[in-house]
């Protein structure tokens, strides 16, 4: 388990727990060392719930970025059967920051694209942390142009810090890419969904998140920078990433109330990383009745009513 910082107390109780079970397993008197340790599994099961409570902007962009919650691939492979990834944009490469493929969902078929942060050092780097270059972008165009072709609801699971800032991706394009992307996410004439599973960083999340209907995870955030880069621009201070995030009104309840989401799907007590599987099934049913919302609308109507959510929002946020 890796624990976060404000995790700490919890950590230290946790630790201990197990250190007396780890000695109850060598000592005679085992029953009574398990009484022992039961008692402080109640007392970190309090603290987990007193903790992520009412956890601040800062404590939950520090939870959308923890190591162990469920990336794409971990979605997929649990929601998707018969998943087919296709690869490359047709024009330079293939960016393995994004995946994407054909698919069934609930046995339906469809298309599902997402960005990849990787799970371990080696995965990470192969999928840049999550940062896609022009080329992932340009490939998903081509995977929503080909579910548009052929009537196939499209899902995007975003978690990405944002497009990667490299200066090869500048020289392929990066925000021409990013604009196309968002621009086919208007015009394809099916339905779009769209889930936040961690963090959903600027123009390279909203590239994928143009949507009919766009849910997010509970402890996730979206906004249109990082709190550090917010901080480092406004204040030449990357320390006051905390005033950043309270600042940028980034979280799911922050952005629900501005109209920016349509729903939260709740997460396991500590976050999605605690109960990985549970999490999962959540944004699985979540995903089935935003669908079923959108199941039978004409193509004009699907392409009408995203738009016109689009240009409402601003109106909504002001309002707000």
């Amino acid at each position: 388990m890796v624990y976060l910082d404000f995790e700490k107390p919890l950590a230290d109780i946790e630790g201990k727990a197990e250190e007396l079970r780890a000695l109850a397993r060598k000592s005679e008197n085992a029953v009574d060392v398990e009484k022992e340790a039961a008692a402080l599994d109640r007392k970190s099961a309090d603290l987990l719930r007193d903790l992520y409570r009412s956890l601040d902007p800062w404590r939950k962009t520090q939870v959308a970025r923890h190591p162990d919650r469920p990336h794409c691939r971990d979605y997929i492979e649990a929601l998707f059967t018969e998943y087919t990834p296709l690869a490359g944009d047709r024009a330079f490469g293939d960016d393995h920051a994004v995946m994407g493929g054909l698919a069934r969902f609930n046995d339906a078929p469809c298309l599902v694209i997402g960005h990849e942060k990787g799970n371990d050092t080696k995965t990470r780097i192969h999928h840049n942390f999550g940062m896609a270059r022009p080329e992932g972008y340009r490939k998903a165009i081509r995977l929503m142009d080909l579910a548009h072709r052929f009537g196939l609801p499209v899902i995007t699971l975003v978690d990405t810090p944002g497009a990667y800032p490299g200066k090869g991706a500048e020289e392929r394009g990066q925000s021409e890419a990013i604009a196309r992307c968002t621009q086919k996410c208007l015009d394809i004439g099916v339905p779009l969904v769209s889930v936040i599973i961690g963090e959903g960083g600027s123009g390279g999340a909203v590239a994928f998140a143009t949507a009919n209907r766009i849910a997010m995870l509970e402890h996730s955030i979206y906004s249109v920078i990082s709190p550090e880069g917010c901080a480092s621009i406004l204040w030449k201070d990357a320390e006051r990433m905390r005033e950043a995030a309270e600042a940028l009104r980034l979280t799911a309840q922050d952005l629900k109330r501005l109209g920016v989401i349509d729903r939260i799907i709740a997460e396991p007590v500590g976050g999605a990383q605690r109960d990985p599987a549970a999490a999962i099934k959540a944004v699985g049913e979540e995903i089935a009745t935003m669908l079923a919302e959108l199941d039978g609308r004409k193509p004009a109507d699907l392409i009408r009513d995203r738009r016109r959510k689009f240009l409402d929002m601003g109106s909504k946020s002001l309002a707000a």
